[in-house]
This record gives C-alpha cells, sequence and structure tokens, in this order.
C-alpha cells in the first residue's frame, strides 16, 4: 500500500530532496502595504469596513471630523471619503476571486393554460470558482501549521488504542488515500477533501424576500470555511408548494444541477494531481475528494433524494427507525433505481426515483457516505429541546391540572434562574420561557436543566436526560478513543433504557424520529471523519452571520444580494492582507499605543485592614500558618496546628484583585485544535454595579487522585459521600464548617487553584420564591450539586 506523503516539489510538480528549504512567500519588503500607503490606511480601512462595518454616510462624516483637526497641520486622513476608502480596498489581488453567475429556467411539461409563475421565471445563482477559493485557502500561511496534509491513524503507546481526533484521523480520509494510491502518478501527493455545506437563512422576518441560501466550502479545517455560492430559491404561491409535485421536483432538480455546475472546476483534479502553492511556501501535488456535507435534516433529505420522515444513512423504515438496518449507498440504490418502479421506491424505501445526486458526477464521491453528524440539529435543538424538554412539559400537564402544571413549570423556571452565575455559562433572569429559541439557547439550557427538573419528574426521566447528557459531552470531546466509543455506547444504551418511561406513561406515540434516531450513527461516524465537533452545522450558521445577515444590513435592502456580493469580495480581501502582513510581521504593534493609566482602587493595603473589611478577625493568624507551610514543606506537622510563635509574620503591604485569569489546557471545546483556554475568577462584592459575585474554584488537594477525590471546591465545601449521585452523574456537597459550626476558611496558594467551579442547588422539592436572586444562591441552599455540565473541562474533571 502506497501512502501520499504530502512531498513538497517545485512550481512544475518535480519533487524536492528531503530537507528543501521553501521559498519565501512573499518578496515583497516589510515595508510594502500595496495598495495601501501605510499602516494606518490599512488599519482604517480595516476596522471601518470589516470590524465596525459603518455605512458610508458615517465614513465620510468621520473622515471629516478627522480632516478638520489635520488642517492646520497642512495634513489628511487616510482617505478622502468612502470612495476613495472602497477603490482602495478593491484594489487589492490577494483574495481576489470574481462572482460568476449562471442563470436556469424550467424547461419541463407546461400545462396548456394558466402555467404558475415559477415556470416563466429565470433564476440566478452566483458564485466563486471552488478552485482559486481553496487554492487561496491552502497559500494562507495562517493555516501552515494546522493543517493535516495526509490522512493518518493515531494510537496510543500504552495499549495500541486508536484514537480519533481530526478530519484526516477518521477512516474515510485513509480510504480515500487508499484509493488514489492505485494510480501510481499520485504517489507523494497531497489529498485534500472539500467539505460542503448549505442552509437557507433567513436576514429579516420584516422585510419582503429575505431568504438567502449560501453555499460553503472548507478544507477540513474549521477556520478556513469560505462562502462560495448563493443557490436559487424558487418561490410558488403556498397552495402549490407542497402539493405541486413539478414544482417540487424542479426545486430538487435546480439544487443538485446548480451544485455540480459550481464544482465542476474541481472534477479534473479529482482524478489528476494539480500542483498548488501553500502557506508554508512549499509546491505540492494536490488531488481533490469531495468530502462530507454539512446539512441539517432537511438539507440531508434534499442531498440524499429521499423523503421526509426517512434515515439519510441506513435502511430502516421510517415507521420503526430503530430497527436494525444496513447502510445506505450509491450502489444499492442505482440497483433499486433500475428495478424498481418510482412509485415502489416511494413507498418501500423513501426513495425518490427520478432525481440524480449532483455527487453522480465526481469520481469517488457517494452522497450516502459523506452525511456529515450534526451536533446542533440532531442534540441539541432536535432530541433535547423539540423532544425530550416538550416531553417534559407533556407530561407535567398529563399529570397534573392545568393550575398544578402552570405551578410546576413556573417553579422549574425561578430554579433555572436561581443557578449562580459561571465564566461562559448564559443565565436565563426569566427561565425557559422564551419565544424562539436559538441554538445557543439550547446548548445552555442543557447545561442547568437537569437539577431544575429533579423531584418535579420521575427518576427515570432524570436518568434520561443524565444519560443523553453524558453522550453529548462524550462526543463532543477533541479526542476520541476506543475507551470513549464504548462509553458513548453505554450512555446511549442508557438512554434508550430509561426513556422507555416516556412510552409507558404514553407522553408520546412513537420513537421513530430521524433526528433522535441520529445518535446510533455516531460511533460509525465518529470512526469515519474523526471528532464530530468540526462538521458541525454551527459552523456554517456561524458562518450566516458575517457572509450573509452582516453583508444584508450593510447593503441598501434595494437589490441586496448584488451589494452582498460586493461586500463578501471585499471582506475576503481584507482578511487575505491581513494574513499577508501578519506574515510579514509588519502588524506585530498598534499604530498608536496609548498610555494605559492604573486605576487607583480603594481597597485594603494591609491584612489588618483586610481583615475588617471581610470580617475576618484572624485572618493574620491564618496567613501565618499558611506562611509556615510554604517556608516548611517538609515539616510534618499540620501547619494550622503550628503555635504562632514559631509562624513567621507578615506586616508588609498587599494588594487585592476582585479577579484573576485562569489558563489551562482545555482541548475539547474546539474539535482538531488542542490548546489553552482562558477564564476568568470573580471575587466581586458589587458585580457590574448591581450585586455581589463570588465565584468558586476548583482546587487541588491531592495530585495522586484522580477527579473529584483529588480536590475540593472553594468556597469550601466538603463531598456528601464518596460516589457520584446515581440519577445525575454529579457529585453533591455541602458548605464545609469547623467544629464549632463556623464557615471553614483558609489561605492558599494561588498555585493549587485549578479553574471555576460551578455548582447547581440541590432543589429536592423547595419551591423557589418569586423573589430569590441568583447571586443568593450558594448563600441560602444547603446542598449542591457540581456541575460537571457546565462546561466541557467540567465534565472532564468533575468526575
Amino acid at each position: 500500500m502506497y501512502v501520499l506523503l504530502a512531498r513538497p516539489c517545485d512550481e512544475n510538480g518535480v519533487f524536492l530532496p528531503p530537507g528543501s528549504p521553501p521559498k519565501p512567500l512573499s518578496d515583497k519588503s516589510s515595508s510594502d502595504w500595496t495598495p495601501y500607503q501605510n499602516h494606518v490606511e490599512f488599519e482604517t480601512a480595516e476596522y471601518l469596513f470589516a470590524k465596525n462595518q459603518m455605512p458610508a454616510g458615517q465614513i465620510n462624516k468621520l473622515l471629516d471630523l478627522w480632516a478638520s483637526t489635520l488642517k492646520k497641520h497642512n495634513d489628511k486622513p487616510p482617505f478622502a471619503d468612502f470612495r476613495d476608502l472602497y477603490k482602495t480596498i478593491d484594489k487589492t489581488l490577494l483574495g481576489d476571486v470574481r462572482w460568476q453567475s449562471f442563470s436556469v429556467r424550467y424547461n419541463g411539461e407546461r400545462p396548456d393554460t394558466d402555467a404558475p409563475p415559477w415556470m416563466d421565471q429565470v433564476f440566478d445563482v452566483w458564485y466563486h470558482d471552488p478552485r482559486e477559493v481553496i487554492h487561496n485557502m491552502l497559500a494562507n500561511p495562517d493555516y501552515a501549521k494546522e493543517f493535516d496534509y495526509r490522512p493518518y491513524h493515531k494510537f496510543l503507546t500504552d495499549d495500541n488504542e486508536c484514537q480519533w481526533k481530526d478530519f484526516m484521523s477518521g477512516d474515510w480520509a485513509w480510504d480515500q488515500a487508499d484509493i488514489i494510491s492505485k494510480d501510481p502518478d499520485s504517489h507523494g501527493s497531497t489529498f485534500v477533501p472539500v467539505v460542503l455545506g448549505s442552509d437557507k437563512t433567513t436576514v429579516s422576518v420584516a422585510t419582503g424576500n429575505n431568504e438567502y441560501y449560501p453555499l460553503y466550502a472548507s478544507i477540513a479545517h474549521r477556520d478556513t470555511v469560505s462562502i462560495i455560492a448563493f443557490l436559487a430559491i424558487p418561490k410558488t404561491m403556498k397552495e402549490h408548494a407542497t402539493s405541486d409535485v413539478k414544482f417540487q421536483k424542479f426545486c430538487r432538480q435546480l439544487f443538485h444541477c446548480s451544485l455540480s455546475k459550481i464544482l465542476k472546476t474541481l472534477r479534473p483534479g479529482i482524478t489528476k494531481y494539480e500542483v498548488v502553492h501553500f502557506g508554508d511556501g512549499h509546491f505540492r501535488r494536490v488531488i481533490y475528494g469531495l468530502g462530507p456535507y454539512i446539512a441539517d435534516y432537511e438539507e440531508q433529505v434534499l442531498l440524499m433524494c429521499i423523503m421526509c420522515g426517512w434515515c439519510p444513512r441506513c435502511l430502516s423504515s421510517r415507521i420503526n427507525l430503530d430497527e436494525p438496518a444496513g447502510w445506505c449507498c450509491q450502489h444499492h440504490t442505482d440497483v433499486l433505481v433500475e428495478e424498481g418502479t418510482l412509485d415502489a421506491l416511494w413507498d418501500e424505501y423513501g426513495i425518490v426515483g427520478d432525481l440524480v445526486p449532483f455527487t453522480n458526477d465526481f469520481a469517488r464521491a457517494d452522497i450516502h457516505e459523506l452525511i456529515a453528524p450534526d451536533i446542533l440539529h440532531q442534540l441539541i435543538k432536535g432530541t433535547f429541546k423539540d423532544h425530550l424538554v416538550d416531553w417534559i412539559e407533556k407530561y407535567l400537564y398529563q399529570t397534573h391540572s392545568k393550575k398544578d402544571a402552570e405551578r410546576i413549570m413556573d417553579d422549574i423556571d425561578r430554579r433555572i434562574a436561581a443557578v449562580p452565575a459561571f465564566a461562559g455559562l448564559r443565565r436565563f433572569p426569566q427561565g425557559r420561557g422564551f419565544k424562539q429559541w436559538t441554538g445557543d439557547d439550547s446548548k445552555a439550557l442543557m447545561k442547568v436543566y437537569l437539577s431544575a427538573i429533579e423531584g418535579y419528574v420521575p427518576v427515570d426521566m432524570v436518568r434520561t436526560f443524565r444519560a443523553f447528557l453524558e453522550f453529548c459531552y462524550l462526543v463532543r470531546r477533541s479526542i476520541i478513543t476506543e475507551k470513549t466509543l464504548e462509553q458513548i455506547q453505554e450512555a446511549l444504551d442508557q438512554f434508550y433504557q430509561y426513556w422507555q418511561i416516556f412510552e409507558t406513561l404514553n407522553i408520546i406515540s412513537t420513537f421513530s424520529l430521524p433526528r433522535q434516531h441520529s445518535l446510533q450513527h455516531y460511533i460509525h461516524l465518529i470512526q469515519l471523519f474523526g471528532a464530530p465537533n468540526g462538521l458541525c452545522s454551527s459552523i456554517t450558521e456561524a458562518k450566516h452571520i458575517k457572509a450573509v445577515k452582516e453583508p444584508w444590513r450593510h447593503s441598501s435592502r434595494y437589490e441586496a444580494l448584488g451589494q452582498m456580493l460586493v461586500t463578501n469580495q471585499r471582506l475576503d480581501k481584507l482578511a487575505a492582507s491581513h494574513a499577508d502582513f501578519t506574515q510579514r510581521k509588519m502588524l506585530d504593534g498598534t499604530c498608536l499605543s496609548a498610555a494605559i493609566l492604573e486605576v487607583e482602587r480603594k481597597c485594603a493595603c494591609t491584612i489588618a485592614a483586610l481583615a475588617i473589611e471581610l470580617s475576618i478577625p484572624h485572618l493574620s493568624n491564618l496567613l501565618r500558618h499558611f506562611l509556615f507551610g510554604q517556608l516548611n514543606p517538609n515539616d510534618p506537622c499540620d501547619p494550622s496546628e503550628v503555635p504562632l510563635a514559631y509562624c513567621p509574620q507578615f506586616n508588609d503591604k498587599i494588594s487585592v484583585f476582585n479577579s484573576a485569569c485562569s489558563r489551562f489546557f482545555a482541548p475539547s471545546d474546539l474539535s482538531g485544535i488542542g490548546g489553552m483556554h482562558h477564564e476568568y475568577i470573580h471575587a466581586c462584592p458589587i458585580w457590574r454595579n448591581k450585586h455581589p459575585r463570588f465565584d468558586c474554584v476548583f482546587v487541588n488537594t491531592n495530585a495522586g487522585l484522580d477527579g473529584m477525590r483529588g480536590m475540593n471546591v472553594a468556597r469550601w465545601f466538603d463531598n456528601i459521600g464518596d460516589l457520584l449521585n446515581e440519577d445525575t452523574g454529579m457529585w453533591v456537597v455541602q458548605p464545609a464548617h469547623n467544629n464549632n459550626n463556623t464557615p471553614h476558611i483558609s489561605v492558599i496558594h494561588i498555585d493549587s487553584i485549578y479553574c471555576t467551579a460551578h455548582l447547581i442547588p440541590v432543589y429536592g422539592t423547595q419551591v423557589i420564591p418569586a423573589q430569590h436572586h441568583h447571586h443568593q444562591t450558594y448563600d441560602v441552599f444547603n446542598h449542591f450539586y457540581v456541575n460537571k455540565y457546565a462546561d466541557h473541562h467540567a465534565f472532564e474533571i468533575a468526575f
């Protein structure tokens, strides 16, 4: 078996000797700001157009004010007006991929009279050449050290356990390399998978034609996502939208034909290499391949040419999706289409038999294999929000009178609102009773919902949520091992075991739900594509903001698409210039470093004053015992029991800080990018001029023990019991007290603080008073869960 080694070559494709240095990425000097005159001019353009997105009229106003201050110095601002600024950006050659278009119209059978308007309309599709876009991605120096140049399999040295991380660690990329390497001309090349994604988005609910259909592409790196097309959206009258078979077929054909047309420049490079310049300065032979497609369920149905209600990945019947079944593949579909009738394909397999997927036009591409996992729509919005949360509400209204159910729902909302503040955790001051849920809303609510319903629903419902949360956090790890896959399967088995309570109590009539059914495929998809975070539709939805919504708001709203195309092109050019200037180390400093004045704070400057401020009379003694322990680390005595006469005195001035930044390794937040994470720990008597905020922290107490057995939570808490709570999977703690029933207080070294900890009260059957505020929660409750679902890092350590 040959391996694609990603060997450097020259611009003609001739391989270089090992160790050959790359050519410089640019022959420009570090003072060449072309097309800008200088540093100030570039940063002004970037700030006004890309970062601030200032309207043209306001740009003119600002430049006019700027010019008025410079007139007496016989100087002028970087640009005369907004036209001058736009013209300068447009001169940029880097990142310049022009927009192209083609038009499509219906040419099928028409009724003799009263043909619907859509049959006469011309639909325009605007697109970038994806080959040029990918060339720019590969040449970007920002990605040079983060790009995987070849597929790989990684095994742990201890037990030879396989692990999956980035996309190129999956079996799909490896299998593609095996197929490609059968051609001797491909040896030494670089395999570049092209990941696609599409999703309709609405820019404003208050205007008329406000829907756009962007198509994105990347090279299996979440930061490289770029918009490559705006697809057409045919419209018809509502009464015909679902009943007009010809209209539905035309929409599907328009979608697949458009993708085939847009991507056609990639076809030669899928079967024969081309030479491309990379961001590390080297040239390499490149072979493309259509990779996974990021899409929500409705888009997956369109891609697969199937009916709603059927699974895009397996052959399970829509009547019982969870029955065991084989995998879908293009060969199987082709045989069914050849042997069966359209009606039989529709009824028995959910296949739209008179459609051909766009992947049929590309070598080594089978759309049945390329549907990516979608954490956002399958797990967060689908299973959690649309299913489990809805089922809980149905249970409460089915079990209780309407009045009692509303009372319970109100108390659940108060429980959610009472959750203490935590770094990165969104609060819900009104509970979960908001009208339109976003993906971020659902993700935040998942972290606090479990304890809010405990006591109001049967234990098996609580355990269903626990198993589901375990599943979610496990599949969102950035590095997934064979052991992790076993844990995922165990969590899934428990989920299926406990969710039967909803059927037993007649809350739901069927579990045959495509999004929830998709959980069964995650282990297989992880093995194929690596950690799922890198292929989630949240990536494309986030891109909607920069590529569609903000450019739309930047437009005049009249024939906005043309203006949006120009805005995106200018943003690409600014981004390319920024990467080029950064690579040449021209943006290391700011244009003008402003003086930073240290604000004097009226805090205690001595231990005695701090003791009075904090109402801790014995603070000085605590500090002296602490210093003894630090100066005598090998002394077997407990520092707190050492007589004060043997402890050092401390009379110097002190500084008080009400917040601190904790940095730690937290690779699970972003798939494929392991690295450092930082968060702020607050101990503020007044937070945002409203109320106090005193965060909890994890403190290392025994490095030899794992998880909570080697840590304490401070504000000091004691663990209750030696095991996790069986129902919620979380540790239960209570405030720590001394023998005289006073709160436990101690001085600790800042290095022993690991990161922030989040606690949620064990509400039990206690009703939350309407006047309760979340900042009071740590002071009024007696028992708390250590919320390991607060973020990915807590999930990894609070076990």
